[in-house]
């Protein structure tokens, strides 16, 4: 009986030891997913991306960024002893699935912040959640004020920040340069009325055009899906500005200047980020494509340090391929969290917001980067020209 005794106790014993070892390897578990302080485990980043529909070049280019960046972070032993693992989920490029993909990415995942979209109107789609839930959002290529600015009470998103300039400035960019190197007196605005961006950049372009006295004869609209764009082009043909300002994205824009060439419209087409894919030379063709101009974050061409640098890893980590504006926002975005994590010491959302919003002159691939009280990034931009399908560096303006 003693014998049968002391097995049991020894028993009981293992099972409680065993039960214990248990429940702290547990709790150590959740605090790295929670993104704690304890050496070990992970700091979860959640990425909310155009994967798949209409801006999937965007979000395909914006993903392979923030992966860059952090496999370079990692390799360099990670943030306050942990590793970074990035969580990506699909948008679809519709702004209710980005609200989906958010709240997955935040109840599901576990992540601590969230980096995305790449478009305005799909951005605005996970602001809520961001706010609701009390996680950080940077937003990769949203461009539209309303993002970090709610339009209604005039209030800053208190969690929300973006690593792309805004509206107001690449519109006026894009106007300046039209009156001021192409000396436009006239243009027609041809505007995506289904896209918060398009609309924002056709608004601020509009304004600084007329102000400093450029005459605008005609705006004209489509929305996205549209094919057949040959009726309004007959009547800017009729107009006969010195500019067409598209201010939409890489697949209806290829589509319009396509047709516009074809029907013998010659003139200068102006446009924005929205551009920026290697899609839009392979819809347009590369012929279509002389004689127009995009502002953009950054240039591959670009001399500085920090740019060369990026294009060589992106490139070694893609088969060569040379990175666009997206994937250097993407890169960016995820950069900015890092860097706010390091400052905050921990790697929670509240601390990560307060970090966020004290960045300033960080160093990155799209310039130096200060955000200022409406969470912008104050940078420069540059300006496109394509020759021979594509990009070149036309010009780089200072904000």
């Amino acid at each position: 009986m003693k014998k049968i005794g002391a097995i049991i106790l020894s028993t009981v014993l293992t099972a409680v030891l065993a039960s214990g070892c248990g429940n702290n390897n547990t709790e150590n578990s959740g605090n790295s997913a929670s993104g704690g302080n304890a050496a070990g485990g992970t700091i979860k980043i959640g990425a909310d991306l155009e994967l798949t529909g209409g801006q999937a070049s965007f979000g395909d280019s914006a993903s392979k960024g923030a992966k860059l960046a952090v496999d370079q972070i990692n390799a360099a032993g990670g943030i306050l002893g942990k590793q970074l693992e990035l969580v990506v989920a699909d948008n679809a490029s519709k702004s209710e699935e980005a609200t989906q993909a958010a709240q997955k990415l935040i109840t599901n995942d576990k992540v601590v912040t969230i980096i995305g979209a790449s478009t305005s109107t799909n951005t605005l789609g996970i602001v809520p959640v961001a706010t609701e839930k009390k996680i950080p959002l940077v937003a990769v290529g949203a461009t539209n004020p309303k993002v970090t600015v709610d339009e209604r009470s005039g209030n800053v998103n208190e969690y929300v920040f973006r690593a792309a300039f805004i509206d107001p400035f690449q519109g006026q960019v894009m106007a300046n340069f039209a009156l001021d190197t192409l000396k436009a007196k006239t243009a027609v605005i041809y505007t995506d009325t289904s896209s918060d961006y398009s609309k924002g950049l056709q608004k601020f372009f509009e304004e600084t055009f007329k102000s400093k006295g450029g005459e605008v004869l005609s705006q004209e609209s489509y929305q996205q899906k549209d094919s057949d764009f040959k009726a309004v082009l007959t009547r800017i043909k009729a107009a006969n500005p010195d500019v067409i300002y598209l201010p939409g994205y890489y697949e209806e824009v290829g589509k319009i200047v396509k047709q516009a060439r074809e029907m013998g419209i010659t003139v200068p087409f102006l446009g924005g980020d929205g551009w920026d894919s290697p899609q839009l030379a392979e819809i347009a063709g590369a012929a279509a494509l002389e004689n127009t101009y995009m502002s953009n974050h950054y240039s591959p061409e670009d001399t500085a340090p920090e740019v060369t640098s990026f294009v060589e890893a992106y490139k070694a980590a893609n088969g060569g391929a040379v990175p666009d504006g997206m994937a250097a926002l993407g890169y960016d975005a995820l950069k900015l969290v890092a860097d706010a994590i390091t400052r905050a010491g921990e790697a929670t959302p509240e601390k990560i917001k307060e970090a966020l919003a004290a960045t300033k002159d960080l160093q990155l691939a799209t310039g130096k980067i200060t955000l200022n009280e409406t969470h912008d990034p104050v940078k420069a931009a540059v300006v496109l020209k394509f020759v021979d399908g594509k990009q070149t560096f036309e010009t780089k303006v200072n904000p």
